[in-house]
């Protein structure tokens, strides 16, 4: 059923308004960062502050088009947009230059395209469309619908290995933050808890790695004891939560304590030197021992899925080394060791985060005021107008001008909440939030970057970046949710 309705009245204004702001903003920035003395006037097309106001005069056309286009175009085209796009990162890796170390930049004439910002949306149309489809809200997430769920886990992992085969690790890391979309639409928080503990053990092990248990025992590695407790802790605590089997808990922490308690006593009294470690790996094989038993004894598969997780725990931390030294590449390794604090390099490895965290430090609460950044006119900070643009809102404008932008950002992500949730239509609810999720996750990882909370990835700020290929990416994948939820009264939903 359609109504004849008219779209642009229906069209959330507020959104619109802010992705204005927004873009408006990182002009201002963008000049604040580039701009020369010398020069004396706004539009001069030759430097980057000209060319991202043709970029965003070029945004606001294809803003204009999106909303004039049937909302039905978008659900119809979802995978044959994908396929397309598939194709075009495959023909970026093999056809692009290699600029500095990437293969990301697809070059037709005198236009330059990074074709990973684009299939975002593209992946988030396909995504949409198959979490939508009566076969997949059939079965959902459950285990032994594996069928729907191999083909999603390919729908995510496709593109993402492609763009990381590019040597764009952020890009790729960025289809990451689409796991918050499953988990809206019923995925078990179990499995991003879980994707968050890869993550935490994975760093524990790195920065506690070369850390001796003892210093009688060089060769024992802190992290791995660490990763090994916290992996007994946690399946306690799931223990606990699913089965409510508080008897266990309290068995499994008076042996584990009584255990370290004896070897304490040992090394302390009778000066031997323990090996800690090995005292960690035997509490997790009894305890290991103790499920199987419970297992056996009450036929819950609970206690076989605790079991596995404490296996491939300490399977994963144990490989986390050689994934450090041999899977990554080593500036990628630099920067993490730099984050964490492991190294100091400060010409060097740490260079840019150093300069950044000055330049917004030194902005103080009002800032230095426009065009009065010393740091930014000196050119301290590289990628100052792009990757690092949040530094030159934090040194020109201070902490209200940082807060001010950050509240703005939380505003557009709150609002876009709140229309997802609104929507008649499965496809659009579930495009709606993979649009929340991809500015979430850009937004967290580039604030942290540019702050030295997270590594160095290059992560553009929505809206605010420069580059033509950032501001129409985005741009497309937020204003096909607006024209989606212009036309929520249009059709009934499927």
């Amino acid at each position: 059923m359609i109504r004849r309705i008219n779209i642009f009245q229906n069209i959330d204004w507020i959104t619109v308004v802010i992705y204005l702001l927004l873009i408006f903003f990182g002009w201002i920035c963008i000049y604040g960062a580039v701009y020369n003395f010398e020069e004396k006037v706004f539009w001069d097309f030759s430097e980057r502050y000209g060319k991202q106001l043709v970029w965003m005069g070029m945004a606001c056309v294809i803003a204009c088009v999106l909303l004039t286009l049937d909302s039905r175009v978008y659900n119809n085209l979802a995978y044959p947009v994908y396929g397309v796009f598939l194709l075009l990162l495959l023909l970026t890796l093999v056809l692009a230059p290699n600029i500095k170390g990437s293969r990301s930049w697809l070059v037709i004439g005198p236009v330059s395209l990074q074709t990973a910002e684009f299939a975002k949306t593209a992946t988030c149309l396909a995504l949409a469309k198959f979490m939508s489809s009566y076969a997949f809200q059939t079965g959902g997430f459950r285990v032994r619908n594996w069928r729907n769920l191999v083909a999603l886990f390919l729908m995510v992992a496709v593109p993402a290995g492609i763009i990381l085969l590019q040597n764009e690790t952020g890009s790729a890391i960025v289809y990451v933050s689409l796991m918050l979309v499953m988990y809206r639409e019923g995925m078990p928080g179990v499995i991003l808890f879980l994707v968050l503990c890869c993550v935490v053990f994975f760093i524990v092990a790195i920065r506690f790695g070369d850390v001796p248990i003892v210093d009688a025992v060089p060769d024992e590695s802190f992290g791995l004891f660490l990763v090994v407790m916290m992996t007994l802790a946690v399946s306690l605590a799931f223990v606990f939560y699913y089965l409510k089997d508080v008897q266990l808990c309290k068995n499994v922490l008076l042996c584990t304590a009584a255990l370290f308690g004896v070897c304490f006593a040992v090394y302390k009294v009778f000066d031997v030197n323990v090996r800690f470690l090995y005292v960690a790996y035997a509490a997790l094989a009894l305890t290991f021992v103790y499920f199987m038993a419970k297992l056996f004894n009450v036929r819950k598969l609970t206690y076989l899925w605790i079991s596995l997780f404490m296996i491939g725990s300490v399977v994963y931390v144990n490989m986390a080394d050689y994934m450090f030294e041999k899977v990554l590449q080593p500036h990628q390794r630099v920067r993490i060791m730099e984050t964490l604090g492991m190294t100091n390099d400060l010409k060097r490895s740490g260079y840019n985060v150093n300069q950044s965290k000055i330049a917004i430090g030194s902005g103080g609460l009002w800032g230095k005021g426009f065009l009065n950044g010393t740091q930014t006119k000196l050119k301290y900070v590289p990628e100052q107008d792009t990757d690092f643009i949040f530094c030159t809102v934090g040194e020109e404008h201070g902490f209200v001008g940082a807060t001010l932008v950050l509240g703005l950002f939380l505003v557009l992500l709150l609002r876009l909440i709140v229309l997802a949730e609104r929507q008649r239509s499965l496809f659009s609810r579930i495009y709606g939030y993979c649009v929340v999720s991809i500015l979430f996750f850009h937004l967290a990882i580039n604030i942290g970057m540019v702050i030295g909370l997270t590594p160095v990835i290059g992560i553009p700020l929505p809206f605010f970046s420069y580059g033509g290929s950032s501001l129409w990416g985005f741009t497309i994948l937020l204003f096909i949710f607006i024209r989606l939820d212009a036309s929520r009264m249009e059709y009934m939903p499927n």
